[in-house]
C-alpha cells in the first residue's frame, strides 16, 4: 500500500523530512504496527519514534487510535505531544 506520510514538529526535525511517499509492508495493519515499523527504519526514525506511545496519528485528517486499521488511508500524519508556554 502506497501512502503519504506527514511529519510535524520534533518528528520532522529528527527524520529530516516534512513528508514522503512510501510503500508500506503488507504486515502493517494498524497504527501501532506502523509506529513499530517507523522505529526500525533508520537510526533517525528510531529516535523520532522512540516515544511512540505519546505520538498522535491522523489517518486522512482524522485522529486515530493505536488499534485503528491503516488500510485505505491515503495520508498518515504524525504529531508529537504539544506543550504550551
Amino acid at each position: 500500500m502506497k501512502v503519504q506520510l506527514l511529519y510535524f514538529a520534533r518528528v520532522r526535525e529528527k527524520t529530516g523530512l516534512g513528508a514522503e511517499m512510501v510503500e508500506l509492508p503488507e504486515s502493517i495493519e494498524t497504527v501501532a504496527d506502523l509506529l513499530a515499523w517507523q522505529k526500525q527504519r533508520t537510526p533517525e526514525y528510531g529516535e523520532a519514534f522512540a516515544e511512540s506511545d505519546v505520538i498522535r496519528v491522523a489517518l486522512d485528517q482524522q485522529h486515530a487510535r493505536p488499534d485503528s486499521p491503516v488500510a485505505g488511508a491515503r495520508e498518515i500524519a504524525f504529531f508529537p505531544p504539544v506543550t504550551g508556554g
